[in-house]
């Protein structure tokens, strides 16, 4: 897995979470799969088109709080996730 502070974009902008959707037991396998990258600032109230259940492994970077939820429409029990 990248480390909080290595995500960026091709041009350099950050990236304040990428969500993956394979996972492994193994550290190294970690990580793999499609990619969901979660830029500054976004508000998702649903996942995009077939991400609902589907991610396994999530990095988020510094200086960015994750929070996501159980129920689509941020309604359910949430979780806050950090670098």
């Amino acid at each position: 897995c990248p480390s909080a502070s290595d995500l960026r974009t091709a041009n350099g902008s950050r990236i304040c979470a990428q969500l993956y959707s394979d996972n492994s037991p193994y550290y190294n396998q970690c990580c793999g799969g499609a990619v969901l990258v979660v830029e500054p600032g976004a508000d998702v109230p649903y996942m995009p088109r077939g991400w609902a259940a589907r991610v396994s492994s999530l990095v988020v970077g510094t200086r960015c709080e994750l929070t996501v939820w159980s129920r689509a429409g941020k309604k359910g029990k949430s979780r806050r996730f950090g670098a």
